[in-house]
């Protein structure tokens, strides 16, 4: 078993209930990092919902820091569907607590054929193997790999906007699970008007999965380009997108967040 799916480990703890335990491995600055909060989320949904299809959505709140050290229980449900689509409820509490740390929902889809078609442009860039690499702050930083293309340093910059190719590093191959963990991986939008590091907390995060199985199953562990930007920063509110893509140009997932900052 690779370093992440040790980290991600989960039993089952009763019905539609599942144990598992924070990882030192992947804190952040106040907690465990909000990417690995929603795998985890998203590997409780599907321990369960075994025969609903692939997952082509969640959208996780977080309503407390999830900290280490602890132990965790989750608790997943159904909250409805048909044939083709269903949606389900997971909640994370640290052990012993009433109130949930972290809910998502997810959807999950039975896919089928069908015509395809993008309006999004990948952004040119150099291979990731001819640029130089740098790990972000917290332990979990030390697990990705990025490769900046565009926006780096973050800080006092004129736009917001980040574009680096990144990879988990401990060689698990590409899925929902760790599309998941990769789209919080990048700096708060809010930083890019700053000399430093400011006080920022992800209150909400969404990820749309759109690449297919064979899609997926073709990547391995391979590098991915993310391409972030903010829309708006007002009132110590700050949402920002990104789209993530295979290094052949395959638009693997977006994903949006909204965050908190003084």
């Amino acid at each position: 078993m690779n370093e992440f799916d040790e980290s991600i480990a989960l039993s089952p703890a009763g019905p539609r209930e599942w144990s598992g335990r924070t990882d030192p491995r992947r804190e952040a600055g106040t907690g465990m990092f909000g990417g690995w909060t929603s795998a985890l989320l998203l590997k409780a949904v599907l321990g369960d919902a075994v025969d609903a299809g692939s997952p082509v959505s969640i959208a996780v709140h977080f309503l407390s820091p999830v900290l280490s050290g602890h132990a965790l229980r989750l608790k997943t449900r159904p909250l409805g569907g048909g044939r083709a689509l269903a949606t389900w409820q997971a909640e994370l509490h640290l052990e012993g607590a009433q109130a949930p740390a972290a809910i998502a929902t997810v959807v999950l889809a039975k896919r089928r054929e069908s015509f395809g078609f993008t309006d999004a442009v990948m952004p040119q860039t150099p291979p990731p193997d001819t640029l130089p690499t740098f790990h972000p702050p917290g332990t979990f930083g030390q697990r990705s790999l990025i490769r900046p293309v565009h926006g780096f340093p973050i800080f006092d910059r004129a736009d917001a906007r980040s574009v680096f190719w990144l990879r988990e590093t401990s060689g698990r191959a590409l899925d929902a699970i760790l599309l998941a963990y990769l789209a919080d991986n990048y700096p708060p939008r809010s930083w890019s008007r700053r000399t430093e590091p400011g006080p920022y907390s992800t209150v909400t995060l969404s990820a749309y999965f759109l690449a297919t199985d064979a899609e997926l199953a073709a990547l391995g562990d391979d590098d991915v380009l993310l391409d972030v930007s903010c829309s708006r920063a007002e009132s110590s509110t700050v949402a920002a997108q990104a789209r993530i893509w295979s290094r052949g140009g395959v638009l693997l997932a977006t994903t949006e967040q909204l965050g908190w900052f003084r």
